[in-house]
């Protein structure tokens, strides 16, 4: 099957977006075109497994987390010029980054995924900053279970964490230069049954969009809990099994997002709750 992930808009309004599955030298990352559908090959190498896209704050370049390679790199914005940003052990362990979320000053922060084998398994997922002068990596959570979507909050000031293996989201406050997790605590469940909580955005108004693997949904809650919506693919399009990840187009309330499933993969578009910003706009 295929499986597509991290959609986010270029400057030009052209959306990104991966495919984790993607053989060697086929298209990993690709550009689509929205007013004409055309879809054209951004970018491509021989081993990586790319999870989740965003563009830089501060330059026009675009980070790709590599699962496979532990490893996150970023490419120019012709999709050319690859650069390692980060790879190598973190306290002592290989990381397999997920998704990423960028502060203001260029920070990254990254959901380190590690599954929980239940009932009994010790969490051992963590939440890594990069530092963005350094490329210094270190570790502000730890036993984690299987995190996956990170998102910072319109203040940059909260980390939102969505759990895979707990279907829930944990907000993970910052201090002042977040270098460090001041306080956490879950803030709300999803009722996902037998589906897992994948990617999340977050709009203008703080709401949180949480895309569901296992089922092509993405939940929409409040920052305080409240459901406020379901975003459900229609009715006939079948074999479609997961939305793994959203992209708000920023300025405006066009959102767009990845689903996949043994019939391949898609891009769907709705209508956001709240307009887009930076947060929403791939991870």
């Amino acid at each position: 099957m295929t499986l597509l992930e991290g959609p986010t808009f270029d400057d030009e309004g052209n959306l990104l977006l991966v495919d984790v599955t993607a053989p060697a030298r086929e298209d990993k990352v690709m550009r689509i075109d929205l007013d004409s559908d055309r879809v054209t090959r951004f970018h491509t190498d021989d081993k990586s497994a790319f999870t989740s896209a965003q563009w830089g704050p501060n330059d026009d370049r675009l980070y790709l987390t590599d699962y496979a390679g532990g490893r996150i790199i970023s490419v120019g914005s012709d999709g050319d010029d690859a650069k390692t940003v980060f790879e190598g052990d973190v306290e002592g362990r290989q990381m397999h980054p997920d998704d990423l979320a960028f502060d203001s000053d260029g920070n990254l922060f990254v959901s380190d995924s590690a599954a929980t084998a239940y009932p009994d398994a010790e969490p051992a997922g963590r939440v890594i900053r990069i530092d963005a002068d350094s490329s210094e990596a270190t570790v502000l959570a730890k036993r984690q279970p299987n995190p996956n979507g990170i998102s910072l909050g319109p203040d940059d000031d909260e980390l939102w964490v969505s759990q895979l293996d707990a279907d829930r989201l944990d907000r993970l406050l910052l201090n002042d230069d977040h270098t460090a997790v001041t306080t956490g605590h879950t803030a709300f469940h999803i009722d996902g049954g037998a589906a897992q909580t994948d990617s999340n955005g977050i709009d203008a108004e703080g709401n949180v969009y949480q895309a569901m693997h296992g089922i092509p949904e993405i939940r929409v809650h409040s920052r305080h809990g409240q459901h406020l919506a379901t975003v459900r693919i229609p009715d006939g399009d079948d074999e479609l099994e997961s939305a793994t990840n959203i992209a708000i187009r920023p300025g405006t309330d066009d959102a767009y997002v990845t689903v996949s499933g043994p019939e391949g993969g898609f891009v769907y578009r709705f209508d956001a709750l709240g307009e887009g910003t930076r947060q929403s706009n791939g991870g």
